[in-house]
């Protein structure tokens, strides 16, 4: 009814009033403030969408490419080329132009659902909770894509759209496999551009990350048992990190984004590869896919055998001890056969094949030893006789360390430089023959000979080294000090270090990690060098730039200064003293991550060839005065009296603002409060 009827009619001005203001409230009711969300008795059809707070995703129906079939779905709601990046119906499709008036609404039992034109329902949320309030919920898009079903009295979420995605994962969404209850968040492809039907590949979270197609794995990630490690990704400025939990129930990985202001998805796509995809110049860039080389391919060479992506010859070869099951196959590059024993095994006379930066194969058996060692887990291994391969790990983390076993024939044993690790391969005592465990394995058969001559010659020297230690003790003690480094507090104390420095930013970084922040340590992120060893520049998760310190083997400064610069730095803080970050100690590694310094360090500006100019007086006074208040700090005010014994130019870095931080406290020593002198027998310093 026009406006003109309503005059025609006679209504009265307060009457006509009335029905203006009630077509104008309804006029404006799609871009009220409840835009992003569906309540009971509202519907989408059509072209109409549900948009987020935000105006990041659109919820409401799509056809892809040239389909006929329409489906509901989640997109990105300001690009232009529409990205779907969740289907509700994507099994059961609206046909136009018979179900051109679908809609998506909620129904009198509470839940989201689909309906098609003659009203019967094709998707549905499908919740039955027993305290659900089924004439009060209400489906909320939020920011993050995820559309949840919530209840108007507490708001709570009964259903998320997170806990069944499509083939697309965001940052803040989880895939989990619960052991327990047998449930799964996993990704499913499309079957092909124009159909969001489940595909025939899946990527599952079991073991790391793994894509099948139909029963069978396709490809896999990496996992040594390590209950909670995580992968950076840097692109430019930003960073991707996914990050894996394990515990009694089961796995999950969470992908996060240090700027949420780019566009990113992981996709899952039709040919089964896993796509890192940013929206970047008006396009959608792939920054990262896998698989992509011949090894990524689950099982490449068959069982018993190994890939190497960088071989200039045949990628399979057969490991030491072991044979081409079938030559013909290998002398034409057909490797699916995998490999046989040279010799099977006895329960006796066996040895282990050390295998090294490999990726350890798939199926394994886990044993969780605290305090464990490599010897130990052999001999777990030596203990069953059907053990036949085994893998030591030990996290920096503060988890306990581990053993992997293996029975029987081993799948997907691939060459990795960068996050390798050791695999141990059972064999029989004469194939060791020729390798660097043929004589470990020899002495072992003598064992019992040799410890009854050497157990005296130990016990005698213990004794000898023992009267020396106390000697010199009572000495130095007597003298007014000991030389005692950190290390031994360090040894006496058996928490993990980061509990032990009180320091809850104190962060443990694992050497992949480090790997990828660094670009492997390349020389484009190289900063410098010093005595400690070379140093690298890195971004974190957060954006957060730092400086990455690489304990070289030629290093003058050993272990021990090692541990008491990172002990030392960990509790002292001052805004005049660097500050650390993290550590690493894997493997032979030890590293030590720091805020980082523009303007790297005092001595560049001082004796650099035209440095000097810029530090004006000004400039020069603050210096010198941040230094002074940085060591009235270690002498007077901390909770460790510190003298720094090696305080240098180069010691002194530099901030974006020209503020002062010492650094360097290798060569530092914690002194009693009351303690004004000592002595030493150790050299020092810098000349």
């Amino acid at each position: 009814m026009g406006i003109r009827e309503l005059k025609e009619e006679s209504m009265g001005w307060p009457s006509l009033l009335v029905s203006l203001f009630m077509l104008w409230s309804s006029l404006l009711l799609p871009c009220s403030g409840n835009k992003d969300r569906l309540t009971v008795g509202k519907t989408i059809s059509g072209n109409q969408t549900i948009i987020s707070a935000g105006e990041t995703f659109a919820l409401g129906f799509f056809s892809p490419g040239n389909s006929t079939n329409r489906y509901l779905g989640i997109w990105y709601n300001n690009i232009p080329v529409k990205t779907v990046v969740w289907v509700a119906n994507r099994e059961a499709p609206l046909s136009l132009p018979e179900d051109s008036s679908g809609v998506f609404t909620i129904s009198d039992n509470g839940n989201l659902v689909v309906l098609d034109g003659n009203g019967r329902i094709v998707w549905s949320s499908n919740v039955s909770a027993a305290d659900m309030d089924k004439k009060n919920t209400f489906g909320l898009l939020m920011d993050s894509s995820n559309l949840v079903l919530r209840q108007s009295s507490d708001q709570s979420d009964l259903w998320r759209s997170f806990d069944y995605p499509s083939d697309t994962a965001l940052p803040g969404m989880k895939l989990s496999s619960n052991v327990k209850t047998g449930q799964s968040i996993h990704l499913t492809s499309w079957k092909n551009e124009v159909d969001p039907a489940p595909g025939e590949f899946l990527l599952e979270v079991n073991r790391g990350m793994a894509i099948r197609r139909g029963p069978n794995l396709f490809a896999r990630t990496d996992w040594d048992g390590n209950p909670s490690i995580g992968s950076l990704l840097k692109v430019g400025n930003y960073a991707f990190y996914l990050t894996v939990t394990i515990n009694d129930e089961g796995v999950n990985v969470t992908f996060t984004l240090s700027q949420l202001s780019v566009f990113s998805r992981f996709v899952l796509n039709q040919n089964g590869r896993v796509e890192l995809m940013s929206w970047f110049n008006k396009e959608w860039m792939t920054l990262w896919s896998a698989p992509e080389k011949e090894c990524d391919f689950y099982g490449r060479c068959g069982p018993n055998a190994s890939c190497y992506q960088n071989s200039s010859s045949s990628i399979c070869k057969c490991l030491d001890g072991f044979k081409p099951k079938v030559d013909s196959e290998w002398d034409i590059g057909n490797w699916s056969g995998g490999c046989i024993r040279r010799k099977e095994l006895s329960c006796s006379s066996n040895g282990f094949l050390r295998v090294d930066v490999m990726k350890l194969p798939y199926a394994y058996h886990l044993i969780t030893i605290r305090n464990s060692s490599v010897t130990e887990c052999e001999t777990e291994c030596k203990r069953n006789c059907s053990c036949t391969d085994y893998a030591f790990r030990k996290y920096e983390n503060g988890a306990a360390s581990r053993c992997l076993n293996w029975f029987g024939d081993f799948d997907d044993l691939v060459q990795d430089d960068i996050n390798g690790k050791d695999f141990y391969v059972r064999l029989d005592g004469s194939e060791l023959v020729g390798t660097p465990e043929a004589n470990n394995f020899m002495d072992k058969n003598r064992v019992r000979v040799i410890i009854s001559i050497s157990a005296a010659s130990s016990a005698l020297l213990l004794i000898g080294a023992f009267v020396y230690s106390l000697r010199r003790r009572l000495t130095e003690h007597a003298v007014g000090g000991s030389d005692t480094s950190v290390v031994e507090i360090i040894y006496k104390e058996s928490e993990v270090l980061a509990s032990e420095t009180n320091s809850p930013e104190l962060s443990s970084f694992s050497l992949s990690t480090l790997r990828v922040l660094t670009d492997n340590f390349s020389v484009t992120n190289k900063l410098g060098e010093g005595g400690f060893g070379p140093v690298y520049k890195g971004s974190l998760l957060d954006g957060q730039e730092v400086a990455i310190k690489r304990l070289s083997e030629k290093s003058e400064q050993g272990f021990e200064e090692f541990m008491n610069g990172l002990k030392l730095i960990a509790k002292l803080q001052h805004r005049n003293l660097v500050r650390l970050v993290g550590f690493c100690i894997e493997e032979k590694e030890k590293i030590l991550i720091y805020e980082y310094m523009p303007n790297k360090s005092l001595d560049k500006f001082l004796f650099g060839p035209t440095k000097d100019s810029e530090l004006d007086w000004n400039t020069r006074f603050d210096i010198i005065e941040g230094i002074a208040q940085g060591l009235l700090y270690l002498h007077e005010h901390s909770r460790l009296k510190v003298i720094h014994r090696d305080l240098k130019a180069s010691n002194i870095l530099l901030d974006g603002d020209m503020k002062p931080k010492i650094s360097d406290f290798a060569t530092a020593r914690i002194f009693g409060i009351n303690q004004t002198e000592a002595n030493t027998c150790r050299l020092v310093g810098t000349l």
